[in-house]
């Protein structure tokens, strides 16, 4: 081969590693992972899903629902590629082998906590007994209905029935969806709501009145998994990796996580 050939063949290499690397950060950038996420994290992950974009290059879109109802829906083999639920949802999956098994690591917990309309005053619930009595004198309470898959309406209606109030307070419970939930308060229909923490605290119509006492508090933990069958394995890897950084923590604890 004579010197021009063999420049030729070189700069025919390194056009072609050249255009091999556009083609590649190319898909990377146009790469998307789609989310399935417990409602709960929602004003976390609204505010960490830019940074990871930024970051990484790749797109995101997410689907929000109660962690039972996002378990769900991979459980009857939705398309999507990482999910973030509870712990006890999580194991669940992994066992029936729809999320990669052994590397399940708590990003966040939230406890429950009570609210009222803004600006309205707020019942003593800061011991146990307390919170008994708050809940006989009220008017109306309202938590999200315990078979939509919600972890806090579960535990609400589970406590109730220990304190040996559930028959006390059936007339005056109402079952919310996340649509009702917190307009109901707001309006003044229902007097106090549950919910767990962060969700309440990004609501701009009612307040926390506090979370529940320890002796009584009930904590959600929230793990990611990786889909099996997800095609964008990278992205879901890289997404997982970025929900448990600490500056993922930071925005976390910011947003009313633990």
């Amino acid at each position: 081969m004579n010197r021009h050939n063999l420049l030729s063949t070189f700069a025919g290499v390194a056009i072609g590693l050249v255009s091999l690397g556009v083609t590649v950060g190319a898909a990377a950038k146009d790469a998307e992972v789609r989310l399935l996420s417990a409602s709960a994290l929602h004003p976390a992950i609204e505010a960490l899903v830019p940074d990871f974009e930024k970051s990484s290059g790749y797109k995101v879109t997410v689907d929000y629902g109660t962690a039972g109802a996002v378990a769900e829906r991979v459980l009857k083999g939705e398309a999507a590629d990482v999910i973030l639920s509870s712990v006890q949802a999580i194991d669940r999956l992994e066992m029936q082998g729809k999320v990669v098994a052994g590397n399940r690591v708590v990003v966040a917990k939230v406890g429950v906590g009570a609210f009222v309309r803004k600006g309205a005053a707020k019942p003593d619930i800061s011991s146990a007994d307390a919170f008994k009595r708050a809940m006989l004198a009220a008017r109306s309470i309202a938590y999200p209905d315990p078979s939509g898959g919600g972890a806090s309406g579960i535990y609400v209606a589970n406590l109730l029935e220990r304190m040996g109030i559930a028959g006390e307070m059936k007339s005056k419970t109402r079952l919310s969806t996340l649509g009702t939930l917190y307009s109901s308060v707001a309006s003044g229909e229902v007097e106090i709501g549950f919910n767990q923490v962060s969700e309440i605290l990004a609501q701009p119509t009612i307040e926390l009145i506090a979370p529940l006492p320890s002796d009584i508090q009930n904590y959600t933990q929230f793990a990611p998994g990786i889909i099996i069958g997800s095609n964008q394995a990278d992205a879901a890897k890289a997404l997982v990796a970025f929900l448990s950084s600490p500056g993922s923590r930071t925005v976390l604890k910011a947003k009313g996580f633990e």
